[in-house]
């Protein structure tokens, strides 16, 4: 019992590091899709590319019931 629950935190930990990361990454193409001055395709991609990944992982924290302070 008590080894399940270490699991269960060490892999939330991980998943809050990974969200941490994604939003770094869709905040970062984000930013520098806005500054850009012409449309770049490729980098409107890569921002719908990280918005995902960031929602998608914030789904799955909400579905564990994991609270970030």
């Amino acid at each position: 019992m008590f080894q399940r629950k270490k699991l269960r935190k060490e892999y939330n930990q991980k998943l809050i590091e990974l969200m941490e990361n994604a939003k770094k990454d869709w905040m970062y193409f984000s930013q520098l899709e806005e500054m850009s001055y012409e449309y770049d395709e490729e980098l409107h991609r890569l921002a719908l590319l990280a918005k995902s990944k960031y929602f998608f992982l914030f789904r799955e924290a909400k579905k564990r019931k994991i609270s970030i302070r």
